[in-house]
């Protein structure tokens, strides 16, 4: 059946998926098309990164996708955010003390105008968006021209912001998650940005307070997770740090060693990188600077943009969700159907447990 939203029939691509497993956007090279390409053929779901990429690159990237497959993909965008310049100055200086070389802090929307515009013109399946709640104008241009439109929403009040925007669906993003929150609006107060939710709790809370569909995304790595998720009301469930150890994924080796390290350091949320919350594994870099970086981003991200090209484990960022060291390096397709068969096996073992 459709998903239906006040009373309006959606096509729910995200619904009617072979595997109910979506490969996330995740921004900076990691989620390649030819990541997307394998998931997407493989019977799940991919998503492009619009984040980083001006227009012309995303256009480039969205033909890739169509000449590897015919099978439907998403788009994400960075929605621009407010510009705050409190403690920039002081955290470049901070750097610098610190011996290494940061860039200039720049402030910039990510091109965003150009990319909705393209999306607008030459429309994709689904456009998703992060870092804040898509005008409602921009969401009815977007559904008139063909595409189902999503939100990343952290927090059951920003569920209900993305509603009434006339959004499709939402992408429920626990605090478990890798990389970059969601957050609507990123409270400089709060070394999270925002509300902690757990995944299972944010799902259930966010089903109470709307009927749309639900993505779930936080610290999926294996089938159980993507079962869990199922029960507790998703239609679907969005991974990326399981993705990044794929021979398709754009993961730098650095990230791609620190992933497989079976003794590797457990993860923390810092603003230390980008100016904006994050989750990444803890590295020296994430340790030394998490309690003095600003909320600015982008500022933030293209001061440590110089640092971070070097490549150097310790002074890198290296996304991760909490459960990164179930992470498996195999390949995509191979993995969406062991997360499938997984899944299914967990699903039998709880309806076993309730008979």
């Amino acid at each position: 059946m459709p998903a239906r939203r006040r009373g309006i029939s959606v096509s729910g691509v995200l619904t009617a998926l072979d595997s109910p497993i979506v490969v996330a956007p995740m921004a900076g090279g990691a989620t390649t098309p030819d990541l997307v390409t394998a998931v997407s053929e493989a019977g799940g779901f991919g998503f492009l990164a619009g984040g980083y990429l001006g227009a012309d690159a995303l256009a480039a990237a969205v033909a890739a996708v169509r000449e590897r497959t015919a099978r439907p993909f998403g788009v994400n965008l960075f929605l621009p955010g407010e510009r705050r310049d409190a403690g920039v100055a002081a955290y470049r200086e901070r750097l610098v003390a610190a011996g290494l070389e940061p860039g200039e802090p720049e402030w910039e929307d990510d091109g965003y105008p150009g990319k909705l515009a393209l999306l607008l013109a030459d429309p994709v399946p689904v456009v998703s968006f992060t870092f804040g709640c898509p005008e409602p104008a921009a969401v009815a241009r977007l559904r008139a021209a063909g595409s189902e439109v999503l939100a990343t929403v952290t927090s059951p009040d920003e569920a209900r912001q993305a509603a009434a925007a006339g959004v499709d669906g939402l992408v429920v993003q626990g605090v478990e998650a890798g990389g970059h929150r969601g957050v609507f609006d990123d409270d400089p107060g709060d070394p999270a940005g925002g509300p902690q939710y757990g995944l299972l709790a944010l799902l259930r809370l966010v089903a109470a307070a709307t009927d749309l569909p639900l993505v779930a995304a936080g610290g999926i790595v294996d089938g159980a997770g993507v079962a869990a998720v199922l029960a507790a009301g998703a239609v679907a469930a969005q991974l990326g740090t399981a993705f990044l150890a794929c021979p398709e994924a754009g993961t730098r080796p650095a990230h791609r060693a620190a992933l497989t390290d079976p003794g590797g350091p457990p993860t923390a949320i810092t603003r230390a990188f980008t100016g904006r919350p994050a989750r990444g594994v803890r590295n020296a870099f994430l340790d030394a600077h998490t309690t003095a970086a600003p909320a600015a981003y982008p500022q933030v991200h293209h001061m440590t943009r110089p640092i971070r090209a070097g490549g150097d484990p310790a002074t890198t960022n290296l996304w991760a969700g909490q459960a990164y060291p179930l992470v498996r390096a195999v390949p995509a397709a191979e993995l969406v159907a062991t997360l499938r068969a997984e899944a299914r096996e967990a699903a039998a073992r709880a309806t076993g447990s309730l008979r």
